[in-house]
């Protein structure tokens, strides 16, 4: 149920219990993917900086705002945070609890598998995301191109494919950090201050809060 108040005009209208969550878990989503990127790019010399914050922000942080997108009857962005929230937490336990007693032919096997299970996934939110905004869209874009070179340098073995998936997913964390400074930014302002674009086809799904919403 959502509270009610007075619009301008003194109609009444509905409004939320709770904040947009858009902007936290695009944010957790963006920094986790930033430090798992830059290790797949070879800039962090392969230290696993990612893996704590695959729990704690990528993986708890996106998982509650995938909740409270439930909570403010948001399919799309509850469907979205929860899954990767569970993929970050997911991939971390991987690492921590299967991947010490793996070979490297069958940790690249693995990974290969998860990265290309998630591609998967990842292509039906692709297309639900053209009903959300362009900004938002352009997230999920860019990490279906990171999945793929992904899962492809995983099933090949192959250092220079992952290391290009490792550029693109630094260009997905970037996009993502400004979709979410921009639902930060102009829930704080009341106005649009940047721009994520409309919806890219008709027919827009009902959400009373949709992701990084323009407004």
């Amino acid at each position: 149920m959502t509270d009610v108040e007075k619009d301008s005009a003194g109609a009444t209208a509905p409004t939320h219990s709770v904040a947009d969550p858009a902007p936290l878990g695009l944010a957790a989503f963006a920094l986790t993917t930033f430090l798992l990127s830059a290790k797949n790019a070879g800039w962090t010399h392969g230290t696993d900086a990612w893996l704590g914050y695959a729990f704690a922000y990528g993986g708890l942080a996106q998982l509650l705002a995938g909740m409270w997108e439930f909570r403010r009857r948001n399919v799309f962005g509850a469907t979205a945070f929860s899954s990767y929230g569970g993929f970050w937490i997911g991939l971390g336990l991987y690492v921590l609890l299967a991947a010490p007693h793996a070979t490297p032919a069958q940790l690249n096997n693995d990974l290969g598998w998860i990265l290309l299970a998630f591609a998967i996934f990842n292509v039906y939110m692709l297309v639900a995301s053209t009903q959300v905004n362009e900004a938002v869209f352009g997230v999920f874009l860019t990490l279906q191109a990171t999945e793929v070179l992904l899962f492809i340098g995983a099933f090949s073995s192959n250092a220079t494919i992952t290391k290009i998936g490792g550029y693109v997913g630094v260009v997905t964390a970037a996009v993502a950090w400004y979709t979410s400074f921009a639902g930060v930014l102009n829930g704080t302002a009341g106005r649009t201050v940047l721009k994520v674009g409309s919806p890219m086809l008709s027919g827009r799904m009902h959400s009373e809060a949709p992701v990084a919403h323009s407004h």
